[in-house]
């Protein structure tokens, strides 16, 4: 008699693991959603000002230098399609230790994301409902990411489509009015469309560089798809491509939502006090009130797809480390047999997203989410160094120069975190050795087991 469903073929039963469901289009899909068509609308004042209205060209260095990362997280996701990801990756290649303290930095960047995306949602609809109280808007929003993300990965796939199809349109429709404001401007010379690529009475390369290295945190987010390598129908093919194609394909959109902001508003500064609101700014000088709300509005949907993201992503990340023991594998390395997702570590990143809403500031929230992705970075560029050039037996140029490049970029970067990020990440980093030396009883027995699944 042919064993049934969760049994191997001696009787013996199996664990169920997570489905693989999605297709190169559906992971590049996660990732522009998690990373959001719309993300410079956010930075831009704050880049225009510090690049001296340089933006486009901040935002096409900080692409072609998370390219390097980028590429370095492909091939490492080759080498191991876990949803562990960087945690796995450097536990791997260089040190089980270095991976567990990789991993520990990974959960709070993952879990600060969805919980941001609670706070600035909630924020954003109080200027829609300013009559619902916060501490509501903060729990219907939490609740819809932890309700949505509880069904199968493949509805959240197709919501992650809608999303990025809506946020695309209103792209659209800005170029649209762009471009009409724009007719006939041609007579102000090939100068004048330049500009916002180099202008020679403002430009100044440590500002650009400053603007650079604010820009980069635009990009924040793609890693997370390496963390669906388990539920990639091809993951040795496919999160390569997706990771460095959502990098690439957001990068361009970007660069041409500032470039037209730029050419509507030209390189002067704006107002300290209006920073948030450029992006709105240049829209309604174009699109009148019309414009200015409807960008306003789809800066809220971007970040609901965001939060919905990461915390998929986060419950991925959660269930590698659960698996491999370096959390309680009971409770964060279980599967929900019928949707075969990891519904323990969905319910807690909600639980947690909406009692962080109540004591994170936004701004807060995401320096810390940066001290955390930043070491993650830095590990799998170390750990791609590690297997695709110090262990090779081919020794190529590529594989010494693009993760030594893509390390010292992001060790720049978090150099330059703020002291507050790095004292509160140097604490959560503590937190986490105490507690591997708790579990191993002063690092006397394994620290961790990495179970790597199979590709069927």
């Amino acid at each position: 008699m042919p064993a049934g469903a969760g049994e191997s073929i001696t009787g013996t039963s199996t664990p169920p693991r997570l489905k693989r469901a999605l297709s190169l289009w559906n992971l590049i899909i996660i990732g522009i959603v998690i990373i959001r068509p719309i993300a410079p609308m956010a930075i831009y004042g704050v880049i225009n000002n510090e690049a001296r209205g340089h933006v486009v060209t901040t935002i096409l260095i900080a692409m072609v230098a998370m390219l390097f990362t980028a590429i370095s997280y492909g091939k490492m996701a080759r080498a191991y399609p876990s949803a562990g990801s960087a945690y796995t990756y450097v536990g791997r290649e260089i040190h089980q230790a270095l991976g567990y303290v990789t991993g520990w930095a990974m959960v709070m960047d993952y879990i600060l994301n969805p919980l941001i995306c609670t706070v600035i949602c909630s924020e954003l609809a109080r200027n829609i409902l300013p009559g619902v109280p916060y501490w509501a808007l903060a729990v219907a929003f939490a609740g819809m990411f932890t309700a949505l993300n509880l069904r199968a990965i493949q509805t959240s796939a197709r919501i992650n489509e809608a999303l990025a199809a809506g946020m695309t349109i209103v792209v659209v429709i800005f170029f649209a009015f762009v471009i009409r404001s724009l007719w006939g401007w041609h007579q102000h010379g090939a100068a004048f469309f330049t500009q916002p690529f180099y202008d020679p009475a403002t430009f100044d390369f440590h500002r650009v560089f400053r603007g650079t290295s604010i820009a980069v945190l635009r990009y924040i987010g793609f890693d997370g798809i390496s963390t669906f390598s388990e539920e990639a129908q091809n993951p040795r093919r496919d999160i390569l491509l997706a990771t460095v194609l959502v990098c690439v394909i957001t990068g361009i959109l970007s660069s041409l939502e500032v470039y037209a902001a730029q050419l509507v508003w030209g390189g002067k500064p704006f107002p300290q006090e209006m920073l948030e609101s450029a992006f709105p700014l240049v829209a309604r000088q174009v699109g009148g009130f019309f414009l200015f709300h409807l960008l306003n509005f789809t800066i809220l949907i971007a970040n609901v797809g965001s939060g919905m993201g990461a915390q998929l992503a986060a419950a991925r990340l959660l269930y590698g480390m659960g698996r491999s023991d370096a959390l309680p594998r009971g409770f964060f390395g279980a599967i929900e047999p019928k949707r075969r997702i990891p519904m323990n570590n969905v319910l807690l990143i909600g639980a947690i997203a909406l009692t962080g809403a109540f004591f994170i500031s936004y701004e807060r929230g995401v320096e810390l989410l940066n001290f955390g992705a930043f070491i993650a970075f830095m590990g799998v560029n170390a750990a791609a160094f590690v297997r695709f050039f110090w262990r090779a037996a081919e020794k190529r140029w590529t594989n010494f120069a693009f993760p030594l490049l893509g390390f010292a970029i992001c060790f720049f970067i978090w150099l330059n975190l703020s002291r507050p990020a790095k004292i509160a990440g140097g604490a959560w980093i503590a937190v986490g050795i105490a507690y591997g030396a708790v579990k191993t009883r002063g690092f006397q027995a394994s620290l961790v087991r990495f179970d790597m699944p199979t590709d069927e």
